[in-house]
C-alpha cells in the first residue's frame, strides 16, 4: 500500500465520521510521526508535509555533515561526510542533508498497523467527540426511535444514528414502547462504559417536566414565568411551583391554559401524570395550604427549628391532604422541603374519644407513629376505617392492625 491509497482510504473513512480537514491531518501527522519513532527513535528532526486532497505525502529527515572520525556521528542529527557523499557528490562538512524517506521503507507491516491506527483515532475521536456533545446537552430534551427493547433498559437511536438509553428505572412505570416509536426524554446523564460513552435518558427527572412547560408555556420559555421547584411520583402526581414577577400575568393560569389546553398535552406525554401547578410565595403557611391543595386547612403550627409543620384539619379533609397511597401528602412535604404531620381536628362529638397515645402500653410508638402519618390520631378514627383500609393505606402488616382494632375495640367495651 502507497502512501496515497492510505491517506485517500483513510480521509474517505474520516469524512463519513464528519472529521474536519486539520483534524484529519493532525491524526495523520500523529501516526507517521510514531512510524518514524519507531524506526529512528526520534523525530525530532524530520517534516512531514501531508496533502489530504491529492493524497500526497512527503516526510523528509534532516542530518548535518560531520567529519567521519567526528565523535558526533553516532548522533540522530548528524551524518557523516562519506555517507552524505553518497547522496550527493559534492557536499561538505558543516551542510545539512534533507533527504526523503519513502513510506515503503518502514516496511510492509508497519504501513499496515498504520492504516488500522488511523482507523482507530478516528473512532476514538467520535467517541470523544459524541461524548463532549451529549455533555452539553445534559438536562435537554432530545427525540429519538426506539430500535430494541430489553428487559432492564429501552435502546433508541438519535437523529445521527447513535445509540442512547432508558433504563427502567428512568422510564414511567406505565411507559410501553414499542420498536419504530419515536420516544421525548431529556438526557440525564453521560458516562464513559468500557471506553465508550453511554448516554443516559430520564422520563422520570423532575427536570423533564421542567422542559416541558418550557416547550408549552412561551411565557416559561421566555422567563416571564419562573418554575420554583418541581417534585413528582412519575406517572402518578406532580406538583409544580411557579412565580412570576410581572403582576399582569398570572403564572398558574398561563401554565394550564384556556380549558387545559396547555397543560393536557404534558399531561399525554408524561401518561396522565396528575400535575399540581401553585403559586408559589414566601409565606410559608401560604405555601404550604397550596401545597396540600386540594385539602382545606384549618390551622398549621410550624415548629421553631422550621423542620416541621402540624397540620389541622376537618375529619372529611384528611384523606384529601394525604391522597391516594400518601402521594399529596409526600409530594407536599418535598415541595415545602418540611416534615408534614397531619391531624384531625376534634368536634365536640368527638370529646368521648381518645388519643391513641392512651393506647402507648399496647401499641408499640413506630405503630401510633404510622397510624397519625395518615391523618388517624384518636382511637374513634382509626375505627371509623376498615381493615382493608388500613392495610391498604399504611404500611403495616394485617397481623399488626388486626391487634390495634383488637385493642381499641377492647377498650370501647370496658367503658
Amino acid at each position: 500500500m502507497d502512501a496515497s491509497v492510505l491517506i485517500e482510504s483513510f480521509a474517505e473513512f474520516a469524512g463519513q465520521k464528519n472529521i474536519d480537514r486539520p483534524t484529519m491531518i493532525r491524526i495523520l501527522e500523529d501516526v507517521f510521526r510514531t512510524m518514524i519513532r519507531k524506526k529512528y527513535e526520534t523525530d525530532d528532526n524530520f517534516d512531514i508535509i501531508i496533502n489530504v486532497d491529492k493524497g500526497d505525502l512527503e516526510i523528509w529527515r534532516f542530518r548535518e555533515i560531520v567529519d567521519d572520525n567526528s565523535e558526533d556521528i553516532w548522533e540522530h542529527d548528524k551524518i557523516s561526510l562519506t555517507e552524505a557523499r553518497k547522496i550527493e557528490p559534492d557536499f561538505e562538512i558543516g551542510e545539512e542533508v534533507a533527504e526523503e524517506v519513502k513510506i515503503e521503507d518502514f516496511g510492509r507491516r508497519a504501513v499496515m498497523t498504520a492504516r488500522q491506527t488511523l482507523i482507530q483515532k478516528v473512532k476514538d475521536l467520535e467517541k470523544d467527540i459524541l461524548f463532549e456533545k451529549y455533555k452539553d446537552l445534559v438536562g435537554e430534551i432530545i427525540n429519538g426511535e426506539v430500535y430494541q427493547v430489553l428487559s432492564r433498559e429501552v435502546l433508541l437511536i438519535d437523529a445521527e444514528g447513535n445509540e442512547i438509553s432508558i433504563p427502567k428505572s428512568e422510564q414511567i412505570h406505565k411507559d410501553r414502547f414499542r420498536k419504530g416509536d419515536s420516544v421525548r426524554a431529556i438526557v440525564d446523564r453521560v458516562e464513559m462504559v468500557n471506553g465508550n460513552p453511554k448516554i443516559i435518558l430520564s422520563r422520570t427527572s423532575g427536570v423533564f417536566l421542567e422542559r416541558l412547560f418550557e416547550s408549552e408555556v412561551p411565557e416559561v420559555y421566555d422567563g416571564l414565568i419562573t418554575i420554583r421547584k418541581v417534585v413528582r411520583e412519575p406517572g402518578e402526581r406532580a406538583k409544580v411551583a411557579v412565580e412570576s414577577y410581572d403582576d399582569r400575568i398570572d403564572p398558574v393560569g398561563a401554565c394550564v391554559g384556556m380549558k387545559g389546553s396547555r397543560i393536557h398535552s404534558i399531561v399525554r406525554e408524561l401518561q396522565n401524570e396528575n400535575i399540581d401547578v401553585i403559586n408559589f410565595t414566601d409565606n410559608k403557611e401560604l405555601y404550604i395550604t397550596r401545597a396540600l391543595s386540594p385539602a382545606k386547612i384549618s390551622n398549621i403550627v410550624i415548629d421553631e427549628d422550621g423542620e416541621r409543620v402540624s397540620v389541622y384539619l376537618k375529619p372529611d379533609q384528611v384523606s384529601l391532604a394525604i391522597g391516594k397511597g400518601g402521594q399529596n401528602i409526600k409530594l407536599a412535604s418535598r415541595l415545602v422541603g418540611m416534615e408534614i404531620d397531619v391531624f384531625r381536628e376534634l368536634g365536640e362529638y368527638e370529646e368521648e374519644d381518645v388519643d391513641l397515645e392512651e393506647f402507648s402500653d399496647e401499641i408499640e410508638d413506630w405503630v401510633i407513629d404510622e397510624l397519625k402519618r395518615i391523618g388517624l390520631d384518636t382511637a374513634k378514627s382509626v375505627l371509623a376505617l376498615s381493615r382493608d383500609d388500613l392495610i391498604r393505606r399504611t404500611d403495616l402488616e394485617e397481623e399488626t392492625v388486626d391487634n390495634i382494632l383488637g385493642v381499641i375495640k377492647t377498650e370501647f367495651e370496658h367503658e
